[in-house]
């Protein structure tokens, strides 16, 4: 890895192609501290001390902190992200899709150009939801109070700025998938992939420091080392592997002879990455974002009605990071939505289908049912680990953080887990690139005896 990082700098192509990346992710990272118009500013920091919600936590990570300071690119690459898993969804149980799919690069811009269409809707959507959530002084619809005394808006709060804001958030949404994808096609890596690297590390450094001047410099030493441990663990299992062993019948055409050959299918320990973390996250934010709509009314001696009873429950259990019941149904949704991804990504029945018709058969096992059966079975063996591997980087180091440090800090590092694994995974994909790129470029190795 270190010979390819001194090597893809040789390259005056692969050079200039690095290059755009970095000037896109530092344009990227400037949009998210630039404010939408019509809001306070005055405000923002009182906003930052009192966000203590998990599931906004969440939200910050993947906005790098944009969430926070209300900028353009608030909502970050989640909408996209969203439309795109949506899309995988849709995909299995509607028949044209899955049409599209199968006519390569044509349906392949098809589904882009719908997902698109879909990331803006989403876009709308989340954007107005968030401005009502922000309205007088944090307090949602009808009265919740998920955010403390936050008011954005500086007391002017009508439909013409809630417009404006609107229109603001779902641009910068735009803008952000057009520079997603401008990366893909002259830069280096997946352009999505590299905006959420760059959004989940740059918040590091700010949350060791929250670590420090909350907990002091041994407990920012001992993240550290559990950082280090973790890493290490999720290279380990990201490089992880079941291979299938596939042979190929010979086959004898005129004077030639075909197949005959030996191969495998890699099946992936974590072949769902963290999309079930998304997932998960998804739906345990739906009950906060729900809470801030009730019609909460709070009495002289301290109650109140059935909607104000079931907002503090939520708020007191679902949006604290290291609540035991958040935690827990956090992790059984995490391991349910492994399963799931992982059975829309690789179909036993196609898969099997497809090695019969390519006249390959895996040894010992017979072609068609038997085959499907066999996949089915390994596919659910290989997915149990991986689920509770991800299960677990996302909620012990949120747990142990959340008994042991004091403050903001321990709802900042709540997700410190998901942000390492996200950071691996896309730094091997994008160095996997990068090797390609060299290979292709230089033959000499191919050449020597």
């Amino acid at each position: 890895m270190l010979s390819s990082m001194k090597n893809m700098f040789k390259v005056e192509d692969l050079r200039n192609k690095i290059g755009f990346t970095v000037f896109m992710i530092l344009l990227y990272r400037l949009g998210s501290h630039v404010p939408v118009p019509g809001v306070d500013v005055s405000t923002l920091q009182t906003l930052k001390d009192q966000t203590q919600s998990g599931a906004l936590e969440f939200l910050r990570l993947f906005s790098g902190g944009a969430i926070t300071q209300f900028a353009v690119f608030a909502l970050g690459v989640m909408p996209y992200i969203t439309s795109s898993i949506i899309m995988q969804i849709l995909a299995v149980v509607i028949p044209k899709l899955e049409q599209w799919q199968q006519q390569g690069a044509v349906g392949q811009r098809k589904i882009t150009q719908w997902t698109r269409y879909l990331t803006v809707a989403i876009a709308v959507m989340q954007s107005t939801g968030l401005t009502f959530l922000f309205k007088n002084g944090g307090q949602g619809f009808a009265g919740g109070n998920p955010l403390g005394t936050v008011d954005l808006f500086g007391g002017a709060y009508n439909w013409s700025r809630v417009l404006i804001v609107v229109i603001s958030l779902t641009a910068g949404t735009a803008l952000i998938m057009w520079m997603g994808e401008l990366i893909t096609q002259r830069g280096i890596g997946n352009g999505m992939s590299l905006l959420i690297f760059a959004s989940v590390v740059s918040q590091l450094p700010a949350n060791f420091g929250s670590v420090r001047a909350e907990s002091g410099t041994i407990a920012m030493v001992l993240v550290g080392v559990m950082f280090l441990g973790v890493l290490v663990a999720i290279v380990f299992v990201e490089q992880g592997q079941r291979r299938i062993p596939v042979q190929f019948a010979k086959r004898v055409v005129g004077r030639r002879q075909y197949g005959g050959q030996s191969t495998y299918i890699p099946l992936k320990v974590n072949g769902s990455g963290v999309i079930p973390i998304i997932f998960a996250n998804s739906m345990l934010y739906l009950p906060v974002m729900i809470s801030s709509v009730l019609p909460a009314k709070q009495n002289a001696d301290g109650g109140g009605n059935w909607a104000y009873e079931t907002q503090g429950f939520i708020n007191d259990h679902f949006s604290k990071g290291t609540s035991p019941l958040y935690l827990g149904i956090y992790g059984v949704l995490i391991v349910g939505f492994a399963y799931f991804y992982a059975a829309i990504q690789f179909d036993p029945h196609k898969q099997a289908d497809q090695i019969r018709k390519q006249g390959g058969f895996i040894p010992g096992i017979r072609p068609g049912p038997q085959t499907e059966r066999y996949l089915g079975r390994i596919l659910n063996r290989v997915t149990l680990p991986g689920a509770l591997f991800i299960c677990f980087v996302a909620l012990v180091p949120a747990f142990v953080l959340g008994q042991t440090l004091e403050g903001n800090a321990s709802l900042q590092l709540g997700f410190f887990g998901t942000s390492i694994l996200i950071a691996v995974g896309v730094a091997l994909e994008t160095m996997k690139q990068i090797d390609s790129q060299l290979m292709m470029r230089n033959y000499e190795g191919f050449l020597k005896s």
